[in-house]
């Protein structure tokens, strides 16, 4: 009965692997998913607005005071104008604006260059909307961007690039350099990019996350998406935004009309008050993940697994093809019973319909540090007393 729109997308992983965690009563170091709230006052306004009467339908486009927040972030930031009536629409997590913005922009037969390994959710959508995938590979152990890899990605029928940085779930954040080549490329050949920033504010050590709309001539063809999910640390509320050119954001708009129309009433002014009243959060989450990351890449090192140090998000990634498995799912599938952990395979993040993605991705596994650091000793001890080959 499923439509053939659907056929041969998956479940999606984060749920299978946080159900087997749930299953085996195992430590979750899979789905990126916080174990500690966000700002107080934060939650404090959700519940002042729950009882103060957002509780109906707010404007498909957002509140207000959200929109104006997220043009104030914006400017505050980047340095970005940004209209909040014509240039911000308020989506239900960044997954819907990514949702939306391919359904609202991607016809038939459109070519999508996008990085890989992806976020699940980046081919499925183009799937439904039928845009045709341009895969360019992250590597390991680096995940740099090849930047002629990205050039000969592009064809006469190539209309977007879908852009995630910084990047889940390699930890890339794709430096000014490469950003510069993405847009000289976008420039060259009239290319409108979709640009996942969700993890903006979650870099480490020096990297630098460069918005691509901020670079010259990018910002009459950039969309742009984040949310308040990672950076202050509020992933089930799912509130995102989209910001850019008006007729990019109002193609977003008319596709979301018909998802969810709006989203949540009263964590919208929440999140308001979080962007206006709370700007330095994600500084002091960012400073807090930069520990518990060295926490897990030293664990995971003692436990014989050699992951990249990543650059920002809430992720690492390690390659196990020498402990002798025939890929990371039979890995990730066994490690409950091995050594009582949870981690996700990245290989369904890479293009299953071409050899040399399936081959890159084969033994990749993506672990979270979004944990609180005795959680993550604990996964790490567990995996450094187990044995782990095949």
């Amino acid at each position: 009965m499923l439509a053939r729109r659907l056929h041969g997308i998956p479940p999606t992983i984060f749920s299978e692997m946080s159900a087997l965690a749930v299953r085996t009563g195992a430590v979750n170091l899979g789905q990126g998913f916080p174990d500690v709230d966000g700002p107080p006052p934060v939650i404090a306004a959700a519940v002042a607005a729950l009882e103060h009467g957002a509780n109906q339908y707010a404007p498909g486009i957002g509140v207000p005071a959200l929109r104006r927040a997220i043009a104030a972030h914006q400017q505050r930031h980047y340095g970005l104008q940004v209209d909040p009536d014509t240039e911000v629409v308020v989506t239900t997590g960044a997954t819907e604006g990514v949702a939306a913005a391919l359904l609202g922009l991607v016809d038939p037969g459109d070519e999508v260059v996008l990085l890989e390994p992806f976020y699940d959710s980046y081919p499925a959508m183009l799937q439904v909307a039928g845009g045709v995938r341009r895969p360019v590979t992250l590597r390991g152990p680096d995940y740099r961007l090849d930047v002629e890899e990205l050039r000969a990605a592009v064809t006469p029928r190539t209309r977007f690039v879908l852009l995630n940085t910084p990047h889940n779930p390699t930890g890339t954040v794709l430096s000014r350099p490469e950003l510069q080549a993405v847009a000289d490329l976008a420039i060259e050949h009239d290319l409108v990019v979709i640009t996942d920033e969700v993890y903006e504010h979650l870099t480490f050590d020096d990297a630098e996350h460069v918005p691509l709309a901020t670079l010259p001539g990018m910002w009459e063809r950039t969309l742009t998406l984040s949310s308040a999910g990672k950076s202050y640390s509020f992933t089930g509320w799912k509130v995102g935004w989209a910001t850019g050119p008006a007729p990019l954001v109002q193609a977003v708009l008319a596709a979301k009309q018909w998802l969810t129309f709006t989203s949540g009433s009263p964590l919208q002014p929440a999140v308001a008050v979080a962007l206006e009243e709370h700007p330095d959060f994600p500084r002091s989450l960012a400073a807090s993940l930069r520990e518990r990351r060295d926490l897990l890449v030293a664990g995971l090192r003692e436990a014989g697994l050699e992951p990249t140090v990543p650059q920002g998000t809430y992720f690492a990634s390690t390659d196990v093809a020498h402990l002798g498995w025939a890929d990371g799912d039979a890995f990730c599938r066994a490690l409950p019973e091995r050594a009582g952990v949870v981690a996700i395979p990245a290989q369904g993040f890479y293009d299953p319909d071409l050899p040399a993605s399936r081959e890159a991705g084969r033994h990749h596994v993506r672990w979270a540090f979004c944990k609180e650091p005795a959680v993550i000793a604990d996964g790490v001890a567990r995996l450094a007393a187990a044995d782990l080959t095949a």
